[in-house]
C-alpha cells in the first residue's frame, strides 16, 4: 500500500510515532508537510520527505495563505501522491491539501486525521461560519475519520451532519515496536515531589500555576520542564523559568530521553488551559500514555476527558477545577503516593501502548477493510 502523509510539522514528535506506525505495518509512506523550524528534514522516520514551505505556530491567517498556495501551485503534491491508494491529511488544512492531490489518484482513499478543533470550529462569527462551511464541504469527501480522543466523535463529529464515514479512535499511545512495554521507573522518595510538565508548552497559566505552586512549598515540590516552548505564548520562556524558584527547564526532547526525563519524576501534569473550555476539554494528551507507561502519576481536572479517562481506569490524581487538591502534594507522605503509584503501574499495558498489533490494525482500517 503507498500512502501520502501529509502533515501541519515535519518536525512533530507525534508525526514520527504516526509514521513509524504506517512503516511497521509495511506501508510505503511519503511524507508532505509544512514545517515550524528553518531546518527541512532529510527525511521523518525513514520516509522521504516533500517540504511545503514553513509557517508559524498560532499564525492562521499565515497557515492559510500557504495552503492555498500549495493548492494554486499543487505540482509537488501531484506528483508525490501518483500511484497512492491513500492520501492522509493530519488536521483541516492538511486535509484540504490531501483533496487536491487526490487530483492525481482519483481512486485513493482520503483519510482525515484530526487532533485538534480549531476555536473557529465552534464560534459563530462570519469568519468561523465560513470555516464551518468549507469543513461541511471537505468532510462529504472523506473516507475515514482519525482522531485521538472519544471526546472528538462524541462532542464534535457526531454533530457534523455531512460526515458519513466511519471514525476510529487511535489515542495517544507510546509506540513500542518490540511489543515490550516500558519498565515503570522508581525515582527517589519525596519530598521533594517532582512535578513533570512535558510536551508542547503553549499553555500559560499551567506555567504561572506550576511556578507559584513550587515557590510556596519551599522545596517540597520541584517542577521539571521539557519540550519545546510556543513562541506565540513564552517569548522569554528560558528566563521565565530561571526567576522562578525550584523550576526547571530541561530542553526540547525525543522519544528515546523519556526514560532518562521521567526518571526522578513523581507525578505528571496533564492539565491544558490552551483553548481553555473547548479543545482542552476533549483531549487525551501524549504524555497521559508517556508517563502512566513509566509509572509517573498523571494530574488531570477531573471535568475533562483525561480526569474521566483517569477515573474510568481508578488511577492518577484528578482535581476539581479550583485546584484546592493541589497544596495537598506540599504534605504528601511516601505512603499516600505509593498507594498513587501503584494504581498506575497495574494500569494494563494495552491501554497504555500501541504494538506492532495496533499498526497492522490501522492498515486495515486505511485499506477500507473489516478487521
Amino acid at each position: 500500500m503507498k500512502l501520502l502523509y501529509i502533515v501541519h510539522d515535519l518536525h512533530d514528535s507525534a508525526v514520527i510515532r504516526r509514521v513509524q506506525m504506517f512503516r511497521a505495518a509495511e506501508v510505503d509512506v511519503v511524507v508532505a508537510g509544512f514545517r515550524r523550524r528553518d531546518a527541512v528534514p532529510a527525511d521523518v522516520a525513514g520516509a522521504p520527505v516533500i517540504d511545503l514551505g514553513r509557517t508559524q505556530d498560532a499564525r492562521f491567517v499565515q497557515r492559510v495563505a500557504a495552503v492555498l498556495r500549495n493548492i494554486a501551485l499543487p505540482g509537488r503534491l501531484l506528483a508525490a501522491a501518483q500511484g497512492c491508494d491513500v492520501i492522509v491529511g493530519r488536521n483541516l488544512e492538511a486535509l484540504a491539501l490531501a483533496l487536491r492531490a487526490r487530483k492525481a489518484a482519483p481512486r485513493a482513499r482520503i483519510v482525515y486525521e484530526c487532533l485538534d478543533i480549531h476555536r473557529l470550529l465552534l464560534g459563530s462569527s462570519w469568519p468561523a461560519r465560513l470555516l464551518q462551511a468549507i469543513e461541511a464541504w471537505m468532510l462529504v469527501r472523506v473516507d475515514l475519520v482519525l482522531t485521538s480522543s472519544p471526546a472528538f466523535e462524541r462532542d464534535y463529529f457526531a454533530h457534523r451532519p455531512t460526515l458519513h464515514a466511519p471514525v476510529l479512535l487511535l489515542e495517544n499511545k507510546l509506540f513500542v515496536l518490540d511489543g515490550a512495554p516500558p519498565q515503570p521507573l522508581v525515582p527517589s522518595s519525596g519530598p521533594p515531589w517532582v512535578i513533570a510538565w512535558f510536551g508542547m508548552l503553549r499553555c500559560a497559566r499551567t506555567f504561572d500555576i506550576l511556578a507559584a505552586l513550587a515557590a510556596r512549598h519551599a522545596g517540597r515540590i520541584e517542577v521539571h520542564i521539557a519540550g519545546r516552548p510556543s513562541p506565540a505564548v513564552f517569548d522569554d520562556f528560558e528566563v521565565r523559568v530561571a526567576a522562578a524558584p525550584h523550576l526547571r527547564y530541561l530542553g526540547p526532547y525525543a522519544a528515546e530521553d523519556l526514560p532518562r526525563f521521567y526518571q526522578p519524576c513523581h507525578f505528571a501534569w496533564a492539565i491544558d488551559y490552551f483553548e481553555e473550555g473547548l479543545n482542552s476539554k476533549w483531549l487525551l494528551p501524549n504524555r497521559l500514555y508517556e508517563a502512566a507507561s513509566f509509572g509517573v502519576v498523571p494530574i488531570a481536572l477531573r471535568s475533562v476527558e483525561t480526569g474521566k479517562w483517569l477515573d474510568s481506569h481508578n488511577a492518577g490524581l484528578t482535581i476539581d477545577d479550583g485546584l484546592e487538591a493541589l497544596a495537598a502534594l506540599g504534605t504528601l507522605s511516601q505512603a499516600d503516593y505509593a498507594t498513587l503509584r501503584a494504581a498506575v503501574t497495574a494500569l494494563d499495558p494495552g491501554d497504555l501502548t500501541a504494538t506492532i498489533a495496533d499498526c497492522r490494525a490501522l492498515r486495515v482500517a486505511l485499506e477500507g477493510k473489516s478487521a
